[in-house]
């Protein structure tokens, strides 16, 4: 079968392409080999946050906070957002101080979406929250939105405006051809001008089949849900030093991340929770929040995902072969960055440039360091 562009991976940075090529015109055909959103994409803490990232994801994140704004416009679905705003508390002024320079160094570079805010403030915010903390790093446009609802409005719209959709195609190998690529999957041959390499925990199998490999980690963050509580916190909260994502849900339910992981068979597909971690992430949430010592815990889980060694994903063309594109190793914080990545790969594909700065993303990185 052949299409316009061939997108491997159905998750939300692939499905988000697709949608973002079929507003212009684009037909792509998505080829996951499961379901869409079926790992990182439809499992993960639905965080919307711009709070604390990666300097090099700056721009992108902005640029992705306003499209989770409008989310409805881009997809026809709320997709469940919730946009109350987002705190990384600190228990020491030594930890204040460390993010007060944060702030100094984004506002040098124009950027105003972080503040610091004391801690009266903090405990207005989240009066629940342990005595004792000085103050904290703020973002009152941060949130959350819900990743199954989320995989299914990009979905849904992508399909609506030409895209199709496979499931259950395993892509075995791909080689060049004259017009373009030829992809050898389970369900027989594809073929495109144009690859896109979203493929997650995946996306190295790809690389490496073009010469371009990259040391992508697969690992399995875990997730924790409470039993339904009465409502007391409206923000996300975070804490400096700690691996701490503390949520509560619009039905009282409390979600718990913070990249713990779950011991993971890559090979088999297949996660084990980790008791011990989750221990850890518990005594985290009661350091925080005493009054959560005896709730119960009511389910836990985990998705694969890809990790770099640098924390910032893949983002651009391939180094190796006109044609193909690369969107992969987000490293557990790549929801947010969906809608602006689809934008990204399609400008990329499209007009051959973009406006937002994705050099740090270049696979290049790794193979200069390797040099």
């Amino acid at each position: 079968m052949k299409a316009d562009v061939i997108i491997i991976g159905g998750g939300l940075q692939g499905l988000s392409t697709a949608l973002q090529l079929g507003r212009r015109g684009i037909k792509a055909i998505v080829l996951e080999k499961e379901s869409p959103g079926r790992h990182a994409s439809g499992v993960n803490a639905g965080g919307l946050r711009q709070l604390n990232r990666h300097m090099a994801e700056i721009p992108l994140t902005v640029a992705a906070a306003e499209m989770w704004r409008n989310i409805r416009e881009l997809v026809d679905d709320d997709c469940d957002v919730v946009l109350n705003g987002q705190v990384r508390v600190a228990e020491s002024s030594a930890q204040l101080q460390k993010l007060q320079a944060r702030v100094d160094t984004l506002q040098a570079q124009g950027y105003q979406h972080e503040q610091i805010i004391d801690s009266e403030t903090l405990y207005r915010l989240v009066p629940k929250l342990v005595g004792g903390c000085v103050g904290a790093l703020y973002n009152p446009d941060d949130g959350s939105a819900r990743p199954f609802h989320a995989a299914t409005a990009f979905r849904h719209k992508a399909i609506a405006l030409g895209a199709e959709i496979r499931s259950g195609v395993e892509v075995l190998g791909i080689e060049e051809s004259s017009d373009g690529w030829k992809l050898e999957t389970t369900q027989g041959v594809f073929s495109a001008a144009t690859v896109v390499n979203c493929a997650g925990a995946w996306a190295n199998r790809f690389a490496a089949m073009l010469g371009e490999s990259v040391p992508l980690i697969p690992k399995a963050p875990t997730l924790m849900v409470t039993e339904r509580l009465p409502p007391f916190l409206d923000l996300t909260v975070g804490a400096e030093g700690y691996q701490l994502s503390f949520k509560q849900m619009q039905n009282g339910t409390v979600i718990i991340g913070g990249a713990h992981l779950a011991k993971l068979d890559f090979e088999r597909e297949q996660s084990v929770i980790d008791f011990a971690t989750l221990k850890t992430s518990a005594q985290t949430v009661t350091r925080f929040f005493p009054h959560m010592a005896q709730v119960r815990i009511v389910r836990t889980w985990a998705g694969i995902e890809g990790f770099m060694p640098d924390n910032i994903p893949v983002i651009g063309a391939s180094s190796k072969a006109a044609g193909i594109f690369h969107a992969f190793g987000f490293s557990a914080h790549g929801f947010q960055l969906s809608p602006v990545v689809g934008r990204i790969m399609s400008e990329l594909i499209l007009d051959g440039k973009t406006d937002l700065p994705i050099e740090p993303f270049d696979i290049r990185r790794f193979h200069e360091s390797e040099s």
